[in-house]
């Protein structure tokens, strides 16, 4: 059976306004690089290198050797930590530091998803303001030309209402403290 939708056409060119900002998303970000700390850029590479199969095969060869070694298995190696005690408190200390490594990193990353976000709202709330003057402005026309709306006169007046995003938080907050109080009283 035949999908009942389609795959939308592939475009034939990207808008100037689609190029600008994909420009500018890619300068900003090669900007927050280049302005990250030699601390930041060192735990990002370590982040990076631990996050790949190199180091994962790097891992394989030298605790598989460690391992092969101290098992006797290779009679030119005398066993050097037959109780595996120096292997576990290596493998300790560095879980330690990689954790380290990826906490820097998730910091930095939750910081440039926090800026992404905070962008995201205001071009949200923009958007809203801007579609409410709109529809002010559809709607006075459709006044003018003594145009009856598809919409009752309650739906037109709550879209032509600014939206206070301090209400908002504030609605759902509380909400959220009520479930949360709901579920502390079962």
């Amino acid at each position: 059976m035949d999908s009942p939708t389609l795959p939308p056409p592939p475009p034939t060119e990207l808008s100037q306004a689609l190029k600008r900002n994909i420009k500018a998303i890619e300068e900003r970000r090669a900007k927050e690089a280049s302005d990250a700390t030699l601390e930041e850029k060192i735990a990002q590479a370590i982040t990076s290198f631990t996050g790949s199969m190199r180091f994962v095969y790097l891992h394989l060869a030298v605790y598989g050797g460690w391992i092969v070694s101290n098992l006797g298995w290779i009679p030119i190696t005398p066993p050097f930590d037959p109780t595996f005690v120096i292997l576990a408190m290596v493998a300790s200390v560095e879980a330690i530091f990689l954790s380290t490594f990826v906490l820097i990193s998730q910091n930095r990353m939750s910081a440039a998803a926090d800026k992404r976000a905070d962008l995201d709202l205001q071009v949200s709330l923009l958007t809203e303001h801007e579609l409410t003057k709109l529809t002010e402005l559809v709607d006075s026309i459709a006044d003018r030309l003594n145009a009856k709306p598809a919409l009752s006169d309650v739906e037109v007046g709550e879209i032509k209402r600014d939206i206070a995003p301090e209400a908002v938080l504030d609605e759902i907050e509380s909400k959220q403290r009520e479930a949360a109080e709901k579920l502390d009283q079962r």
